[in-house]
């Protein structure tokens, strides 16, 4: 594929990297990694009164004066190909998180989604596209039923998006958010492994469509399992790995805590309140080894395979939010460990500070110094992807 050059460029005073205006990122060519932050489905979703996202104009301002110049949505391209500016009433995934919607909503994909796209290009931020495939009242996400169905879908949502002149504004396009978690993509065969011929092939299938038709854009399928069999994974049909990494997957820290990702009972987050910040505190050194054993995992997947690293969710703890008795200030030092870490490898092409780098979470989001201290970093550390000895089979 043609790789094009980036070209650099100062944002409220900081060195960031930018594409050229008239062309997709190439990821490989980026010097100066990108600071990228997860608004998932929520930039959709939470915009009624108080939820953080009303004001898209606001909200950007705010993101780029705290170092930021890279976002990944959802599409929702599922409900793009279906019927793109048709009202879709959604279900809740939770009601525990923070993460859009904790109750029935309803939104319109197009042209909101153009619009928020073009809003983002104005500013020079780089806009990565990703699914949860979030379910609707009719379920339109089980209409999907083969990888090429799964391409389709996404090739539809591009050619809405190039129709409006807005493809060069994408960083890169992200096919399925954790694949092959159930949660996320109930429709894939039951029981099918990334690690698996099966689960190769539909990565291949679905890939090989859109790339077909827009051949200049970055191509992958974000992880956050399977990761004790990687040197098995064939992962030749990706332009970049997309690994979702915690302190929590690399210790038995949520086991002592007893967090269980509940979705739908508040036990979870009373075990947190009651256990996670002491714990932590215990022995913050030993925790801080765990996060680092996942960032050396994620650096060694990358020289091997030759791919670059793009990290959106990261480096604490999975699930966290304002809270009675939770406390940021442990996550945040978590994190900053995570991101000194990862930033020294050079394997990161982008990456992001959490994975609440949002409005919603006010007790994070609000201290922009902080956010500007490590964004500061992401954006000094080296960046320097060559082409290694590769993992990958034909």
């Amino acid at each position: 594929m043609n790789r094009r050059s980036f070209l650099g460029a100062a944002t409220t005073g900081l060195a960031m990297a930018q594409t050229a205006r008239d062309q997709p990122a190439r990821l490989r060519d980026i010097r100066q990694p990108l600071a990228i932050t997860m608004w998932d489905f929520s930039w959709l979703e939470r915009r009624w009164s108080g939820a953080g996202y009303e004001n898209w104009d606001f909200i950007l301002d705010e993101l780029i004066r705290r170092g930021y110049n890279a976002v990944r949505i959802d599409a929702f391209p599922h409900l793009v190909a279906a019927a793109p500016e048709r009202t879709w009433e959604l279900l809740p995934v939770w009601t525990q998180q923070a993460w859009g919607s904790p109750a029935k909503n309803r939104v319109r994909i197009q042209p909101g989604l153009n619009q928020f796209i073009r809003k983002c290009g104005d500013r020079g931020l780089k806009v990565g596209l990703s699914t949860w495939f979030r379910q609707d009242a009719d379920n339109t996400r089980m209409k999907i039923h083969t990888a090429e169905d799964h391409g389709r879908i996404w090739k539809t949502t591009l050619d809405s998006i190039a129709a409006d002149g807005l493809l060069k504004h994408l960083l890169y396009v992200d096919l399925c958010n954790e694949f092959p978690l159930d949660i996320w993509a109930p429709f894939l065969p039951k029981g099918l492994k990334r690690a698996s011929p099966a689960g190769a092939q539909w990565m291949r299938g679905a890939i090989a469509v859109v790339r077909k038709a827009y051949p200049d854009l970055e191509y992958t399928f974000s992880m956050t399992s399977e990761y004790d069999t990687w040197r098995q994974q064939d992962v030749s049909m990706l332009d970049f790995l997309e690994l979702h990494l915690w302190m929590t997957q690399w210790s038995d820290f949520y086991k002592q805590v007893n967090y269980n990702y509940e979705r739908f009972s508040p036990k979870g987050y009373d075990n947190l309140q009651e256990r996670a910040k002491p714990l932590y505190l215990s022995k913050p050194q030993y925790w801080q080894s765990k996060l680092k054993d996942g960032i050396r995992f994620g650096e060694n997947w990358s020289r091997a395979s030759g791919l670059p690293l793009i990290t959106t969710e990261c480096w604490s703890v999975v699930d966290y939010k304002d809270w009675p008795l939770l406390t940021w200030d442990w996550i945040k030092e978590l994190c900053e460990v995570g991101v000194r870490s990862a930033a020294a490898t050079g394997r990161w092409v982008a990456m992001g500070t959490s994975n609440f780098c949002g409005p919603q979470f006010a007790g994070m989001w609000r201290d922009e110094a902080w956010h500007q201290e490590m964004t500061k970093v992401i954006h000094a550390s080296p960046a320097q992807i060559r082409k290694t000895n590769s993992i990958k089979s034909s």
